[in-house]
């Protein structure tokens, strides 16, 4: 780290300061990784790895000199009810309607004081709804990224209590925890906590329980930030909907999301021949987490093997997942019999051109048309 000028703010430096004197582990690595971002955008890349490194190795130490971040607990199993996450390094990629709201959030965070003072602060509370794998809980934590703020994720495991009465006090204990922390909060799986208190087949524990997430949502400092997801939005009682202004849809990504997603996992952003848009077409449906697990899979394939990219495992897997066999790119290339049993699928289904089709698979244009002649008793 010698003769580089690390770019940060003298305010980071004071809290860092403060953080380490206080032997504030927690806020030490926050503060450090923000500094190791500011490196990054600086271009100072291997600073910033020996950065995060340092960290990671030097915070045993603190932590065996008795420092002990005293998280909430549930009183029968002594598990924790919370986690502090660190701060994504994986992107999020989002539609404009998704990406509107995210900003719209940041921005009414920053300006806080000043919507307060004209009277037009709001709830800081973000609803996240959709299927698995759609990024939710990578989005909070971006979120909380932008915002410099601690990211804790409650433990359902451990908050969900089989004693009647305990689920209440853990959910108790977490906006108790939380309260004049200045962090962001995940509520995942929301719908757990808070089913419509008209469901007839609930017990009035689960109700109870409603009543403890509406009321310590309603008693947070109005400066804190809560996220509940939930895959199941239709389930979630009215009066918790009320209480988060902020709602983002998560669905399937759209074409343009999954065209920059192949550029991003599987080409890394440096796709020459914009074989992206193609892929985008062809992963309709697919989760940003297959799309992410089918590019990165392809990449460890070609660097542990020396080799380039084989597009071909890539559409093979994508045919598979459409097909609803979930796949990933085999390591070995298609043979003969594999490539035409894709490209029969590219043709007849995506009605892909043979050009096309060829430039996924590597072949010629004529070597694709043999394919169909010979299905057609020519050739």
């Amino acid at each position: 780290m010698k003769g580089i000028r690390v770019p940060t703010n003298p305010k980071s430096l004071l809290e860092l300061t403060d953080a380490a004197l206080s032997a504030d582990y927690t806020r030490v690595r926050r503060v450090v990784t923000s500094i190791a971002k500011d490196l990054e955008k600086s271009g100072h890349q291997n600073e910033a790895k020996e950065l995060r490194a340092l960290i990671r190795k030097r915070g045993v130490p603190l932590r065996a000199s008795g420092y002990v971040e005293t998280l909430p607990v549930d009183a029968k199993s002594r598990l924790p009810l919370v986690e502090e996450r660190p701060w994504p390094d994986t992107p999020i990629f989002l539609n404009e309607d998704a990406w509107r709201v995210f900003k719209d959030i940041i921005a009414d965070v920053q300006h806080l004081d000043d919507l307060s003072k004209k009277g037009l602060s709001t709830r800081l509370g973000l609803l996240l709804s959709g299927p698995p794998g759609t990024g939710k809980t990578l989005l909070a934590g971006h979120l909380a990224s932008q915002l410099n703020r601690p990211f804790y994720v409650l433990r359902l495991d451990s908050v969900i209590s089989s004693l009647l009465g305990d689920t209440a006090k853990n959910v108790r204990s977490v906006f108790d925890y939380v309260q004049g922390k200045n962090a962001l909060l995940l509520l995942d799986e929301m719908d757990a906590l808070a089913k419509l208190r008209d469901d007839k087949h609930e017990l009035g524990e689960l109700k109870r329980v409603v009543n403890t997430v509406i009321q310590g949502l309603d008693e947070l400092d109005p400066a804190a930030i809560v996220v509940g997801a939930t895959n199941h939005p239709h389930l979630l009682d009215a009066a918790i909907w009320r209480r988060f202004p902020y709602k983002i849809e998560l669905n399937s990504p759209d074409t343009a999301v999954r065209t920059d997603m192949w550029k991003h996992f599987l080409f890394a952003d440096d796709d020459k021949e914009n074989v992206s848009n193609l892929l985008g077409g062809l992963s309709g449906g697919m989760s940003g987490a297959d799309i992410e697990s089918i590019g990165l899979t392809a990449r460890r394939h070609a660097v542990i093997d020396k080799r380039s990219i084989d597009i071909g495992t890539v559409a093979a897997a994508i045919v598979a997942n459409q097909a609803g066999k979930s796949s990933l790119p085999q390591r070995q290339q298609l043979d003969s019999e594999q490539k035409k049993a894709v490209a029969t699928v590219l043709k007849e289904k995506f009605s892909l051109s043979n050009a096309d089709i060829g430039r996924l698979l590597n072949i010629t244009r004529q070597g694709v048309r043999s394919y169909f002649l010979h299905d057609d008793g020519g050739a």
